[in-house]
């Protein structure tokens, strides 16, 4: 189970009323703009909710150097 500093993954699905791939894609862009502690983040689930992420701008930026070359 994950545990972010200021939500555990049981209330992020209460808060975000949706089931499935928008608390998914909340809890990953938590862990990256926040920190994953020990889980590594695949890059398949970076790429499968890129849209939906909403990262701090430079960290963005960054993502998008190393995983598409732009």
């Amino acid at each position: 189970m994950v545990y972010l500093w200021d939500y555990h993954q049981s209330e992020i699905k209460a808060k975000t009323k949706v089931k499935g791939s928008a608390a998914k894609a909340f809890l990953l862009e938590r862990e990256i703009n926040y920190g994953f502690g020990k889980r590594k983040i695949r890059l398949s689930e970076v790429k499968k909710y890129w849209s939906k992420l909403n990262l701090l701008p430079l960290r963005k930026r960054l993502f998008e150097l190393l995983i598409w070359k732009k």
